[in-house]
Protein backbone atom coordinates (compact mmCIF):
# COMPACT_ATOMS: atom_id res chain seq x y z
CA UNK A 1 0.00 0.00 0.00
CA UNK A 2 0.90 3.12 -0.51
CA UNK A 3 -0.46 5.44 2.72
CA UNK A 4 -0.42 9.00 1.58
CA UNK A 5 -2.31 7.99 -1.68
CA UNK A 6 -4.89 5.47 -0.14
CA UNK A 7 -5.75 7.32 2.93
CA UNK A 8 -8.31 9.50 1.03
CA UNK A 9 -10.76 8.25 -1.80
CA UNK A 10 -13.55 10.04 -3.98
CA UNK A 11 -15.62 8.36 -6.46
CA UNK A 12 -18.26 10.04 -8.90
CA UNK A 13 -20.73 8.43 -11.15
CA UNK A 14 -22.22 9.99 -14.24
CA UNK A 15 -23.35 9.43 -17.30
CA UNK A 16 -22.17 11.07 -20.99
CA UNK A 17 -20.70 9.77 -24.54
CA UNK A 18 -23.74 7.37 -24.62
CA UNK A 19 -22.46 5.00 -21.39
CA UNK A 20 -21.55 5.37 -17.64
CA UNK A 21 -18.74 7.42 -16.61
CA UNK A 22 -17.08 6.66 -12.92
CA UNK A 23 -14.28 8.94 -11.61
CA UNK A 24 -12.27 7.69 -9.09
CA UNK A 25 -9.20 10.05 -7.04
CA UNK A 26 -6.98 8.89 -4.53
CA UNK A 27 -5.21 11.07 -1.99
CA UNK A 28 -7.84 13.67 -2.27
CA UNK A 29 -11.08 14.60 -0.83
CA UNK A 30 -11.98 17.10 -3.51
CA UNK A 31 -14.80 15.93 -4.92
CA UNK A 32 -15.04 18.84 -6.80
CA UNK A 33 -12.35 18.80 -8.71
CA UNK A 34 -14.40 15.08 -10.07
CA UNK A 35 -17.53 17.38 -10.88
CA UNK A 36 -15.52 20.20 -12.64
CA UNK A 37 -14.15 16.71 -15.15
CA UNK A 38 -17.61 15.41 -15.49
CA UNK A 39 -18.02 19.10 -17.02
CA UNK A 40 -15.19 18.77 -19.01
CA UNK A 41 -16.26 15.45 -20.59
CA UNK A 42 -19.73 17.09 -21.01
CA UNK A 43 -17.73 19.99 -23.22
CA UNK A 44 -16.02 17.01 -25.20
CA UNK A 45 -19.05 15.14 -26.27
CA UNK A 46 -20.64 18.73 -27.38
CA UNK A 47 -18.19 19.26 -29.99
CA UNK A 48 -17.40 15.49 -30.92
CA UNK A 49 -20.99 13.39 -30.73
CA UNK A 50 -22.62 12.24 -34.05
CA UNK A 51 -25.54 11.46 -31.79
CA UNK A 52 -27.64 15.28 -31.80
CA UNK A 53 -28.28 17.21 -34.71
CA UNK A 54 -25.47 19.75 -33.64
CA UNK A 55 -21.86 19.46 -32.90
CA UNK A 56 -18.62 20.28 -34.52
CA UNK A 57 -18.06 17.12 -36.28
CA UNK A 58 -21.69 17.36 -37.11
CA UNK A 59 -21.11 20.01 -39.03
CA UNK A 60 -18.60 18.60 -40.97
CA UNK A 61 -21.14 15.71 -41.97
CA UNK A 62 -24.20 17.75 -42.89
CA UNK A 63 -21.78 19.60 -45.51
CA UNK A 64 -21.14 16.39 -47.07
CA UNK A 65 -20.55 16.84 -50.39
CA UNK A 66 -21.39 20.52 -50.63
CA UNK A 67 -18.22 22.61 -48.56
CA UNK A 68 -15.42 22.31 -46.50
CA UNK A 69 -16.47 23.59 -42.90
CA UNK A 70 -13.53 24.87 -40.50
CA UNK A 71 -12.89 23.46 -37.38
CA UNK A 72 -11.01 24.28 -33.86
CA UNK A 73 -7.64 22.89 -34.21
CA UNK A 74 -8.26 20.57 -31.64
CA UNK A 75 -10.73 19.34 -33.24
CA UNK A 76 -9.26 19.38 -36.85
CA UNK A 77 -6.49 17.43 -35.21
CA UNK A 78 -8.76 14.56 -33.71
CA UNK A 79 -10.88 14.28 -37.36
CA UNK A 80 -7.29 14.14 -39.10
CA UNK A 81 -5.64 11.43 -36.71
CA UNK A 82 -8.80 9.27 -36.92
CA UNK A 83 -9.04 9.73 -41.30
CA UNK A 84 -5.30 9.06 -40.98
CA UNK A 85 -5.32 5.82 -39.46
CA UNK A 86 -8.48 4.96 -41.21
CA UNK A 87 -6.36 5.18 -44.46
CA UNK A 88 -4.22 2.26 -43.51
CA UNK A 89 -7.17 -0.11 -43.70
CA UNK A 90 -6.84 -2.37 -40.77
CA UNK A 91 -10.03 -2.30 -39.80
CA UNK A 92 -10.55 1.38 -38.06
CA UNK A 93 -12.81 3.53 -40.11
CA UNK A 94 -14.47 6.70 -39.05
CA UNK A 95 -16.17 6.86 -42.45
CA UNK A 96 -18.24 3.90 -40.82
CA UNK A 97 -21.16 6.06 -39.65
CA UNK A 98 -23.48 5.72 -43.03
CA UNK A 99 -23.28 1.80 -41.77
CA UNK A 100 -23.35 1.91 -38.17
CA UNK A 101 -26.34 3.58 -38.67
CA UNK A 102 -28.28 0.97 -41.08
CA UNK A 103 -27.28 -1.81 -38.77
CA UNK A 104 -28.16 0.49 -35.37
CA UNK A 105 -27.11 -2.41 -33.04
CA UNK A 106 -27.01 -1.59 -29.73
CA UNK A 107 -29.59 1.24 -30.84
CA UNK A 108 -33.36 1.43 -30.64
CA UNK A 109 -34.83 0.16 -34.38
CA UNK A 110 -31.67 -2.62 -34.77
CA UNK A 111 -32.22 -4.83 -37.92
CA UNK A 112 -30.09 -6.54 -40.56
CA UNK A 113 -29.83 -4.12 -43.95
CA UNK A 114 -30.57 -6.09 -47.39
CA UNK A 115 -27.71 -6.43 -49.49
CA UNK A 116 -28.42 -3.37 -51.17
CA UNK A 117 -28.48 -1.03 -48.26
CA UNK A 118 -24.90 -2.39 -47.27
CA UNK A 119 -23.89 -1.91 -51.17
CA UNK A 120 -24.58 1.86 -50.89
CA UNK A 121 -23.72 2.71 -47.47
CA UNK A 122 -20.48 1.18 -48.38
CA UNK A 123 -19.53 3.02 -50.91
CA UNK A 124 -19.87 6.45 -48.69
CA UNK A 125 -17.15 4.68 -46.24
CA UNK A 126 -13.80 5.77 -48.50
CA UNK A 127 -11.22 7.65 -46.20
CA UNK A 128 -9.44 8.81 -49.63
CA UNK A 129 -12.87 10.41 -50.08
CA UNK A 130 -11.94 13.28 -47.52
CA UNK A 131 -10.31 16.08 -48.00
CA UNK A 132 -7.68 17.67 -44.88
CA UNK A 133 -6.50 20.90 -45.11
CA UNK A 134 -3.74 21.82 -42.53
CA UNK A 135 -3.30 25.71 -43.58
CA UNK A 136 -7.17 26.59 -43.36
CA UNK A 137 -8.03 23.39 -40.62
CA UNK A 138 -10.97 22.40 -43.01
CA UNK A 139 -12.51 19.28 -43.52
CA UNK A 140 -14.94 18.03 -46.94
CA UNK A 141 -16.11 14.88 -47.38
CA UNK A 142 -16.96 14.78 -51.05
CA UNK A 143 -19.90 12.62 -51.51
CA UNK A 144 -23.35 13.54 -50.09
CA UNK A 145 -24.14 11.15 -46.99
CA UNK A 146 -20.74 10.12 -45.81
CA UNK A 147 -20.22 10.92 -42.25
CA UNK A 148 -17.76 11.22 -39.88
CA UNK A 149 -18.07 9.12 -36.67
CA UNK A 150 -15.40 9.09 -33.95
CA UNK A 151 -16.99 6.84 -31.95
CA UNK A 152 -13.99 4.60 -32.08
CA UNK A 153 -11.51 7.28 -31.07
CA UNK A 154 -13.17 9.80 -29.25
CA UNK A 155 -13.07 8.01 -25.73
CA UNK A 156 -9.73 7.64 -25.83
CA UNK A 157 -8.70 10.91 -26.23
CA UNK A 158 -10.90 12.00 -24.18
CA UNK A 159 -9.47 9.95 -21.32
CA UNK A 160 -6.21 11.12 -21.97
CA UNK A 161 -7.39 14.97 -21.40
CA UNK A 162 -8.60 14.17 -18.50
CA UNK A 163 -5.32 12.48 -17.42
CA UNK A 164 -3.65 15.85 -18.42
CA UNK A 165 -6.30 18.16 -16.27
CA UNK A 166 -5.47 15.72 -13.46
CA UNK A 167 -2.14 16.00 -13.69
CA UNK A 168 -2.37 20.09 -13.59
CA UNK A 169 -4.75 20.05 -11.31
CA UNK A 170 -1.72 18.13 -8.78
CA UNK A 171 -4.04 14.75 -8.58
CA UNK A 172 -1.24 12.20 -7.97
CA UNK A 173 -3.41 8.90 -8.42
CA UNK A 174 -6.55 7.85 -9.87
CA UNK A 175 -9.02 5.68 -12.73
CA UNK A 176 -10.47 7.35 -15.20
CA UNK A 177 -13.56 4.64 -16.37
CA UNK A 178 -15.66 5.97 -19.63
CA UNK A 179 -17.75 2.76 -19.68
CA UNK A 180 -15.30 0.60 -19.43
CA UNK A 181 -12.34 2.54 -21.49
CA UNK A 182 -9.78 2.36 -18.53
CA UNK A 183 -7.15 4.66 -18.18
CA UNK A 184 -5.28 4.45 -15.00
CA UNK A 185 -3.18 7.41 -13.94
CA UNK A 186 -0.13 7.82 -11.45
CA UNK A 187 0.73 4.70 -9.31
CA UNK A 188 -1.82 2.52 -8.15
CA UNK A 189 -2.44 3.01 -4.20
CA UNK A 190 -2.57 -0.71 -3.55
CA UNK A 191 0.49 -2.27 -4.38
CA UNK A 192 4.07 -1.13 -2.71
CA UNK A 193 5.16 -1.14 -6.58
CA UNK A 194 2.65 1.01 -7.83
CA UNK A 195 1.39 -1.01 -10.57
CA UNK A 196 -2.65 -1.33 -11.30
CA UNK A 197 -4.70 -4.89 -10.99
CA UNK A 198 -7.12 -4.63 -14.08
CA UNK A 199 -9.72 -7.35 -14.74
CA UNK A 200 -10.22 -8.95 -17.71
CA UNK A 201 -14.03 -8.93 -18.52
CA UNK A 202 -15.55 -12.44 -18.90
CA UNK A 203 -17.19 -12.35 -22.35
CA UNK A 204 -19.83 -14.74 -21.06
CA UNK A 205 -20.79 -13.02 -18.03
CA UNK A 206 -22.35 -10.23 -16.59
CA UNK A 207 -19.95 -6.60 -16.75
CA UNK A 208 -17.80 -6.38 -13.38
CA UNK A 209 -17.22 -10.37 -13.67
CA UNK A 210 -13.78 -10.93 -14.49
CA UNK A 211 -12.34 -13.95 -16.70
CA UNK A 212 -8.74 -13.35 -15.30
CA UNK A 213 -6.64 -10.06 -13.62
CA UNK A 214 -3.73 -8.90 -15.36
CA UNK A 215 -0.79 -6.78 -13.24
CA UNK A 216 0.32 -3.99 -15.37
CA UNK A 217 2.05 0.02 -14.27
CA UNK A 218 0.26 3.20 -15.47
CA UNK A 219 -1.53 2.70 -18.44
CA UNK A 220 -4.32 3.00 -20.19
CA UNK A 221 -6.60 -0.87 -21.27
CA UNK A 222 -9.07 -0.71 -23.57
CA UNK A 223 -11.44 -3.86 -25.03
CA UNK A 224 -12.91 -4.59 -28.20
CA UNK A 225 -15.09 -7.25 -27.91
CA UNK A 226 -18.69 -8.80 -29.68
CA UNK A 227 -20.27 -9.89 -26.61
CA UNK A 228 -22.23 -6.52 -25.36
CA UNK A 229 -23.97 -4.80 -27.94
CA UNK A 230 -25.62 -7.99 -30.12
CA UNK A 231 -28.35 -8.24 -32.23
CA UNK A 232 -30.15 -11.31 -32.43
CA UNK A 233 -32.94 -11.83 -35.78
CA UNK A 234 -34.03 -15.03 -37.37
CA UNK A 235 -31.74 -17.20 -35.20
CA UNK A 236 -28.26 -15.31 -35.87
CA UNK A 237 -26.34 -13.35 -33.59
CA UNK A 238 -24.64 -10.31 -34.94
CA UNK A 239 -21.91 -8.13 -33.02
CA UNK A 240 -21.77 -4.54 -33.57
CA UNK A 241 -17.77 -4.05 -35.14
CA UNK A 242 -18.42 -4.07 -38.52
CA UNK A 243 -16.12 -5.05 -40.80
CA UNK A 244 -15.32 -1.98 -43.57
CA UNK A 245 -14.91 -4.09 -46.12
CA UNK A 246 -17.70 -6.19 -46.23
CA UNK A 247 -20.07 -4.15 -44.06
CA UNK A 248 -21.02 -6.59 -42.02
CA UNK A 249 -20.60 -7.48 -38.59
CA UNK A 250 -16.45 -8.59 -38.36
CA UNK A 251 -16.45 -12.44 -38.84
CA UNK A 252 -14.14 -13.78 -36.14
CA UNK A 253 -13.06 -16.57 -33.83
CA UNK A 254 -12.08 -13.64 -30.95
CA UNK A 255 -14.63 -12.85 -28.07
CA UNK A 256 -12.09 -10.32 -27.02
CA UNK A 257 -8.83 -8.67 -27.27
CA UNK A 258 -7.52 -6.02 -24.72
CA UNK A 259 -4.48 -3.59 -25.36
CA UNK A 260 -2.70 -2.15 -22.46
CA UNK A 261 -0.89 1.07 -23.68
CA UNK A 262 0.12 4.55 -22.07
CA UNK A 263 -2.07 6.72 -23.91
CA UNK A 264 -5.53 5.46 -23.95
CA UNK A 265 -6.20 6.36 -27.52
CA UNK A 266 -3.30 4.51 -28.57
CA UNK A 267 -5.03 1.60 -26.81
CA UNK A 268 -7.93 2.63 -28.57
CA UNK A 269 -6.59 2.13 -32.30
CA UNK A 270 -4.58 -0.76 -31.23
CA UNK A 271 -7.24 -2.85 -29.63
CA UNK A 272 -8.86 -2.77 -33.29
CA UNK A 273 -5.93 -3.45 -35.08
CA UNK A 274 -5.50 -6.96 -33.20
CA UNK A 275 -9.04 -7.26 -32.85
CA UNK A 276 -9.79 -7.10 -36.89
CA UNK A 277 -6.40 -9.20 -37.66
CA UNK A 278 -7.92 -12.16 -35.18
CA UNK A 279 -4.71 -13.03 -33.96
CA UNK A 280 -1.55 -11.84 -32.30
CA UNK A 281 0.61 -10.02 -35.10
CA UNK A 282 4.04 -11.04 -35.11
CA UNK A 283 6.28 -8.04 -34.08
CA UNK A 284 3.17 -6.18 -32.75
CA UNK A 285 4.42 -3.21 -30.70
CA UNK A 286 8.25 -4.12 -30.29
CA UNK A 287 8.89 -1.04 -31.47
CA UNK A 288 6.48 1.53 -29.66
CA UNK A 289 7.70 1.68 -25.93
CA UNK A 290 4.08 2.94 -25.39
CA UNK A 291 2.02 0.05 -26.07
CA UNK A 292 2.64 -2.59 -22.78
CA UNK A 293 1.08 -5.88 -23.84
CA UNK A 294 -2.47 -7.04 -25.20
CA UNK A 295 -4.95 -9.86 -24.10
CA UNK A 296 -7.17 -12.22 -26.26
CA UNK A 297 -9.96 -14.13 -25.44
CA UNK A 298 -10.96 -16.72 -28.12
CA UNK A 299 -14.89 -17.88 -28.34
CA UNK A 300 -13.90 -20.81 -26.41
CA UNK A 301 -12.59 -18.65 -23.47
CA UNK A 302 -8.82 -19.87 -24.20
CA UNK A 303 -6.80 -16.72 -23.15
CA UNK A 304 -3.37 -15.57 -24.21
CA UNK A 305 -1.64 -12.41 -22.82
CA UNK A 306 1.20 -10.75 -25.09
CA UNK A 307 3.40 -8.83 -22.61
CA UNK A 308 6.21 -6.57 -24.18
CA UNK A 309 9.80 -6.00 -23.03
CA UNK A 310 9.54 -5.44 -18.87
CA UNK A 311 11.54 -2.49 -20.05
CA UNK A 312 8.11 -0.74 -19.85
CA UNK A 313 7.18 -1.73 -16.36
Amino acid sequence: MIPNLAQHTVSLTGHALGTRIVLTAFGTTDRALLQRTLQLIDHYEDLLTVNRNHSMVMSVNQAAGNHPVQLTPMVYTLVKRAVEVSRQRFGFNALIGPLVKAWRIGFKGAHVPTDEQIAAKLRLTDPDEVELNDQDQTVYLRQTGMEIDLGGIAKGYIADRIRDYWRSAGLQSGIINLGGNLLFVGPSPRRQDGHWVIGIQDPRKVRGRDLQQVVMPECSAVTSGTYERVLVQNGHRYHHLLDPQTGRPRRTSLSSVTVFARDSITAEIETKRLFFAGQPLVGWGQRRPDIYGAFFIDENDQTKLVRLPTNRD
